[in-house]
């Protein structure tokens, strides 16, 4: 069986078609991850991938693994990337990387921000932020869409969730930024950044309470800090507001850039914008900006299409690849907005799936939703400033992300 190199510039570069090529070879496949000695096994097809997420026999820590010797491939990944060890439980010991009880306990004391209602409650304030960037956006030159609209949307909407006061909220963006790269050593300045910014704001929160989640989990800490520890609490706060707008950024960004090169369902969205929440869905499916989950590890010799995935091995699970499985899709490489089913459950696995679903997936969707609306509706005009083959995407693995979108918007 060959080794597939999760760096090889063709993947990088067209992750789709390189990506359905592989889930056609095989439904399994061994490769090489960035920074790892240690080969992992690729899951390609929709059922599959399904199946791995939602199998209790595959865990997110591999000190779950029960009697087997098990490379963490976290911690290998963090020491390849110069993150200093007093700092790598940080990325390792959250809620990402819980099983089990221990997961569902760090997931309680934040679902209730994420809830429908609440995210439904929310969507007047998210508006109002999107007109505002909308209203300050320059109709006589360029507009970068991805750094001036596309990031600001999501990372005012979690930092107002959260409580990460607005001042310090640039520097939060230049950290994420910073955090995504695969330059070696990069990782560690933004990070250590990120974790002492939280350990000096606990206690100005503490001092003075707000309503915000970060004060509803000082709280939590303050009252059973047993159960919720100093290295979740900031472990927490760093992850909801990263993934909380990084993600969100980047749908926005591609979807848009879809969309722009789709001229007949641009088309349509702006004839039918009723149709908006379905594109969502279907951007999400088409050009979401991540294609693999972090990894799992098989906690007993487990069968995954044909193969034995033996006990303790890593596994990552390619949602790039479902999301394009013919076996599952109807021409699967055509953007269709209305594919979608008219329903808050989605088909597609942008999301994820089971125990570690999406926590915030429905208030991304809404964030996506406004941002289109808001966007074609206020500049009808709006187009690329470049060829689309001029776009510039960061060659980051296992992830789709522009580095920019210039566009225009009237004239």
């Amino acid at each position: 069986m060959k080794t597939v190199n999760l760096m090889d510039p063709g993947l990088l570069t067209d992750p789709y078609r390189g990506f359905a090529q592989l889930r056609e070879e095989a439904p399994v496949l061994r490769a090489s991850f960035p920074g790892q000695d240690t080969p992992i096994w690729l899951v390609t097809r929709y059922d599959d991938v399904k199946s791995v997420l939602s199998d209790h026999r595959f865990v997110n820590d591999p000190g779950n693994v029960p009697g087997a010797e098990v490379t963490d491939m976290r911690e290998k990944l963090t020491q390849a990337r110069g993150v200093p060890p007093e700092y790598a439980r940080y990325l390792t010991d959250g809620i990402l990387d819980l099983d089990g009880d221990d997961h569902l306990r760090l997931r309680r004391l934040v679902s209730r921000a994420f809830t429908a209602r609440r995210v439904t409650e929310l969507r007047p304030r998210v508006e109002e932020i999107s007109a505002e960037l909308l209203d300050a956006l320059p109709t006589d030159r360029v507009v970068d869409l991805v750094e001036e609209y596309a990031y600001p949307l999501p990372i005012t909407v979690i930092c107002e969730l959260v409580g990460i006061p607005e001042a310090d909220r640039a520097q939060w963006r230049v950290w994420g930024a910073r955090m995504t790269t695969m330059e070696p050593g990069a990782l560690a300045e933004p990070l250590v950044g990120v974790v002492e910014y939280i350990r000096d704001l606990i206690p100005r929160r503490r001092a003075e309470p707000a309503d915000d989640l970060l004060t509803g989990l000082i709280r939590a800490h303050d009252e059973d800090g047993d159960r919720f520890t100093d290295t979740e609490l900031i472990t927490m706060v760093l992850t909801l507001v990263l993934a909380g707008h990084e993600t969100t950024a980047h749908l926005i960004g591609n979807g848009a850039a879809a969309l722009l090169t789709h001229p007949d369902q641009l088309a349509r969205l702006r004839a039918e914008p009723s149709l908006v929440p379905r594109a969502v869905h279907e951007l999400m499916r088409w050009c979401g900006p991540v294609h693999g989950t972090r990894m799992r590890y098989a906690a007993e010799d487990v069968e995954v299409g044909g193969t034995v995935v033996r006990r303790g091995e890593p596994v990552m699970a390619l949602i790039v690849s479902a999301n394009g499985d013919p076996r599952r899709f109807g021409d699967p490489d055509r953007l269709d907005i209305a594919r979608e089913p008219d329903s808050r459950r989605e088909v597609h696995v942008g999301f994820g799936h089971g125990l570690h679903y999406c926590l915030g997936a429905a208030l991304a969707r809404q964030e996506g939703e406004v941002a289109f609306s808001g966007l074609l509706s206020r500049f009808p005009r709006l187009r690329l400033a470049v060829a689309p083959e001029k776009l510039e995407r960061q060659p980051l693995p296992m992830s789709w992300r522009l580095a920019s979108l210039p566009v225009l918007l009237d004239g």
